[in-house]
């Protein structure tokens, strides 16, 4: 709200953060043209993954065209809120090792892909993928992880 005020009443004009905390002289994107770039971004990632259903019969395609349209989908929301703060949320404390857990697994997939070419180590690295990406999604929602941590433990702990 105080950058809100101050961007109307134009104080601290030398350094002024525009409404999303992103230093004039840094990026010169207007808040319009912030949401054009995510939504174009957003929707170009949840076409690849799309197009990756198609192509699903060939594994390594299927990874390629999966993995671009996970990075576009989460690279999206740089537009939003620039893409240093979109890096300290990904390394805050609460959600660090589900982030480098997911990029991990981007990278298994795409080695599996394109350095190995198996198809079986390919589906496998991106079933974790999958898995990782939505654990990393769940951190961001407050208590769902331990909401989905429950019920997991209560589906699968059985006593014999």
């Amino acid at each position: 709200m105080w950058k809100l005020s101050e961007s109307i009443l134009g104080d601290n004009e030398e350094q002024q953060d525009n409404l999303f905390g992103e230093q004039e002289g840094l990026c010169s994107l207007s808040p319009l043209q912030r949401v054009y770039g995510f939504a174009a971004c957003l929707l170009a990632g949840l076409v690849c993954m799309f197009l990756s259903l198609i192509v699903f019969v060939k594994p390594i395609k299927f990874a390629l065209l999966f993995t671009f349209g996970n990075m576009l989908a989460i690279g999206s929301t740089a537009f939003l809120i620039g893409p240093v703060q979109q890096i300290s949320m990904m390394m805050d404390p609460v959600r660090v090792y589900a982030t480098a857990v997911y990029v991990g697994c981007v990278v298994l997939a795409l080695i599996c892909a394109l350095v190995i070419h198996s198809k079986i180590l390919t589906l496998l690295a991106i079933i974790c993928e999958i898995c990782a990406l939505i654990w990393y999604s769940l951190s961001y929602i407050p208590f769902a992880r331990r909401m989905v941590s429950n019920v997991t433990i209560r589906l699968f702990d059985t006593e014999i």
